[in-house]
């Protein structure tokens, strides 16, 4: 049995999109025609990949085991392509670098700035989400390479440390806390604390913050930005990454408060596939990551040598 590589994409992409119709927008095909290449993909492997029974699909424990190895035929072939690019060096190709949420936001787009200014040739992409979306992305291939806060935890990844991140209290300015600079741990007690969303490397130190000082009232917030936002507006106080806040605290829009025992720095990591043949450019990324010896603003980025 020959296994179509088209109707096997197809089907990855259905799965991705969560359904027929929303795959063949993608695809730019019709419906019927999306439906029909999966069926026929099926027909050929004698197993049934989707559930078509409930309002939304869900694979079939053949499915499962079909996107896996669809996941991974598509890995090499993109591996194929870079190892052709190699050749070519660095005047075209694409750059997909991903970033956990405070990383992805606040470093990441003048790093890849100052990439494109060294090789304007090379397509620029970049995937913003928390830690473990982060992580999943890289172990199935969607990103080349990424840089993250704090170690991966996939068993597939390396990863190697570039910077450190450190994380402060904030508070709204005229709060109570805001003029003392410095607090102990009982100064925080009855104050609501916003977290982050589950899946956040940035919520793990929250947590553990929050148990080495005896804290337990917690609001759940996704994001730094409308963190920033919620303790801006009164509704409590966070403990983020100073360079988040970096504009706000000299502006006066929030306050910052060190608290002791201060937590731990955490590392800010470049991470790849260990298995996956990098092209060019990510290679050439990787080797102006590992020359960043701070957390830079864009004017120091450029000069990076």
């Amino acid at each position: 049995m020959q296994l179509n590589l088209h109707r096997l994409w197809i089907f990855m992409t259905v799965v991705e999109c969560g359904g027929f119709s929303a795959a063949a927008q993608k695809l730019y095909l019709s419906q019927p025609s999306v439906s029909h290449q999966v069926r026929q993909l099926e027909q050929s492997l004698r197993s049934t990949l989707i559930d078509r029974s409930g309002a939304r699909i869900r694979l079939t424990p053949e499915g499962e085991v079909m996107l896996e190895y669809a996941k991974r035929v598509f890995l090499l072939a993109d591996e194929a392509v870079a190892a052709i690019r190699q050749v070519s060096g660095l005047q075209t190709g694409k750059l997909v670098a991903g970033g956990t949420t405070t990383v992805g936001t606040y470093l990441l787009p003048p790093l890849l700035a100052a990439f494109r200014d060294r090789h304007p040739g090379i397509e620029i992409g970049i995937q913003v989400a928390n830690a473990q979306q982060v992580e999943r992305g890289l172990v199935d291939g969607e990103i080349g390479v990424a840089v993250l806060a704090g170690q991966p935890g996939a068993a597939q990844l390396v990863s190697e440390p570039i910077l450190e991140d450190r994380l402060v209290v904030i508070t709204q300015p005229g709060h109570r806390l805001s003029s003392k600079g410095t607090a102990e741990p009982h100064e925080l007690a009855g104050e609501p604390f916003l977290i982050r969303e589950p899946g956040s490397s940035t919520r793990e130190l929250q947590e553990q913050a929050l148990e080495t000082w005896g804290l337990e009232q917690r609001t759940e917030i996704w994001g730094p930005e409308t963190i920033k936002q919620a303790v801006a507006a009164g509704l409590g106080i966070s403990l983020v990454s100073e360079h988040c806040v970096e504009q706000e605290l000299a502006d006066g829009r929030l306050c910052a408060v060190e608290v002791n025992p201060a937590p731990k720095p955490r590392p800010i990591v470049l991470a790849h596939r260990r298995d996956r043949l990098l092209g060019p450019a990510e290679q050439a990324f990787i080797a102006m990551l590992r020359n960043v010896r701070s957390w830079p603003g864009i004017n120091r980025l450029r000069s990076i040598s």
